[in-house]
């Protein structure tokens, strides 16, 4: 079968990890990135020597790319005649405007998380209700935070089932750089139920859950407390075996230096990996605990690259490249390297 031709509209902080993540599926071929203006993102790519074909919006715009010497290959318009799907990357509002575009020319589009669940056929998570998204048009991830807590709750549900999730939510304020944010001195509370909570029982409507939610001051990653209600008792050692299984999924121990959401930034930086990204959530060893059929445990969210692998998945679901969830979620795993 042909690789499935994709366009990254909108390269910010998600949409130059998803064009990466494309470039790294061997049945898939990114034809292009799409952006208004020359940001700092589009400068660095220039720079590197532009890996990426480069697309505008509108035609107007190509003027100011050209005054930096930065090549343009076309528009919007010109690149969906190529394309299978579009992985939309857009600040948040921009999608739903987006879609209608995307609708006129029949081209399928995964959406982020900062769209409303109203513009899509499915509320999409790989591991959770890929099978709900096989075939449709327009799917739309969960959030980071959910992104995450998914994957841990299924990972526990799938094993012994899972009744409810009570969640506590220590999520940074902004992502680095976000000047616009100010200066703060902060923790500033929300409302219960936070909507990774809400949006955990529209993936998987048979698990109760609710949470509170506090922003802090910090810029990379956020921590996720989880206290969860299992159909059947487990053990600490049971639960970890379960965590470190899962592909997307890394045990770590604060004893060993892993006792912060930066400790874990800088160690994908030390491993080498691009911009210090981390596809997987991360379980603090220390921080499970259990009670009867109550498992605690802590996780860290690394914000900027987590939903990448479920992009992915979503392409293949849109795409019906594998019906099976299994076969889906194993090959994004191998192609990005994770398990």
């Amino acid at each position: 079968m042909a690789r499935a031709k994709v366009a990254v509209v909108g390269y910010g902080v998600i949409g130059q990890r998803l064009a990466d993540g494309v470039a790294l599926q061997d049945d898939m071929e990114l034809l292009g990135v799409v952006d208004v203006a020359p940001t700092l993102a589009i400068r660095a790519l220039h720079e590197i020597g532009m890996p990426y074909r480069l697309y505008v919006v509108a035609p107007e715009q190509k003027a100011a790319f050209d005054a930096l010497g930065i090549p343009v290959s076309g528009t919007l318009d010109e690149l969906l005649d190529e394309v299978d799907i579009v992985l939309d990357a857009s600040p948040g509002g921009v999608g739903q405007k987006n879609k209608a575009v995307y609708e006129a020319r029949g081209v399928k589009a995964v959406f982020q998380g900062g769209e409303k669940n109203e513009i899509v056929d499915v509320f999409f998570h790989g591991y959770a209700n890929y099978e709900k998204g096989v075939g449709r048009d327009y799917l739309k991830l969960t959030s980071c935070n959910t992104t995450g807590l998914i994957r841990a709750v299924d990972c526990l549900d799938r094993a012994v089932g899972c009744e409810r999730v009570i969640v506590t939510i220590i999520r940074r304020v902004a992502d680095p750089g976000d000047t616009h944010r100010g200066l703060v001195d902060v923790a500033q509370v929300e409302p219960v139920p936070n909507h990774q909570a809400v949006d955990l029982m529209t993936i998987m409507p048979h698990v109760e859950a609710t949470g509170l939610l506090v922003h802090v001051p910090t810029t990379h990653g956020h921590i996720i407390n989880v206290i969860a209600t299992l159909k059947g008792e487990m053990t600490k050692a049971e639960a970890l075996e379960l965590f470190a299984a899962h592909p997307r999924i890394r045990v770590v121990r604060i004893a060993d230096g892993f006792n912060s959401n930066t400790s874990l930034f800088r160690y994908a930086r030390d491993l080498g990996h691009k911009r210090a990204d981390m596809y997987e959530i991360a379980v603090f060893d220390e921080t499970v605990a259990t009670s009867g059929r109550e498992l605690m445990f802590a996780i860290n969210i690394p914000q900027e690259a987590v939903v990448i692998p479920e992009t992915m998945d979503a392409v293949r679901a849109a795409l019906s490249l594998q019906t099976d969830r299994l076969e889906a979620v194993a090959l994004t795993n191998r192609y990005l390297g994770l398990g």
